[in-house]
């Protein structure tokens, strides 16, 4: 990934937290925010040459990989926002899309080599699993504690044990300072 993609990326990930970007207020957030340096870390380790180097050196000094169990090679999209730091698992297939909101204590895997995908604009609520080869559609609210195993379709609010749809009536409404790509 180009140096410019890197930075698009990291900017996204800025905006989600506060609303704006730029070389000062990136620094500001990576310095008082935890997350946001693991984040750092993540987006650099997947450059080239001297921007990778730097990213895995970031990565190996990051305290957050001990809460953040999300692999390098994980597919995420513009805008991640990672609620309190973690506790977080994600299996490595997984691929998550544009502005997403992810709770502590979420978990995304899978027993076989089917990972789920998450669509763009979607909040996964606190305590959530996402379990197999599920699909989860654009603009999706997630409700804290649901275990999901089954795809929900786009526009949709679900929760529960197991997880349904309960409403089509505003979702995505956690989804704050979305990046536009």
């Amino acid at each position: 990934m180009k140096y410019k993609d890197i930075k698009k990326f990291i900017n996204s990930d800025a905006f989600r937290y506060t609303g704006k970007f730029g070389f000062l207020n990136n620094i500001k957030l990576y310095l008082i925010n935890p997350t946001f340096r693991w984040q750092v870390a993540f987006r650099m380790s997947k450059g080239y040459g001297i921007i990778k180097v730097f990213g895995l050196i970031l990565w190996g000094l990051s305290f957050q990989k001990n809460k953040i169990c999300i692999s390098r090679k994980t597919q995420i999209g513009y805008g991640l926002y990672l609620g309190h730091g973690g506790p977080i698992v994600i299996n490595s297939g997984t691929i998550i899309g544009n502005n997403c909101n992810l709770g502590h204590f979420v978990s995304i895997g899978t027993n076989n080599s089917s990972p789920a995908t998450i669509g763009n604009n979607v909040y996964i609520g606190p305590n959530t699993s996402v379990v197999e080869n599920v699909k989860i559609g654009d603009n999706v609210t997630i409700g804290a504690g649901s275990v999901v195993t089954k795809n929900i379709p786009e526009n949709a609010t679900a929760a529960g044990n197991y997880a349904k749809v309960l409403n089509y009536n505003n979702s995505a409404r956690y989804i704050k300072n979305r990046w536009n790509v």
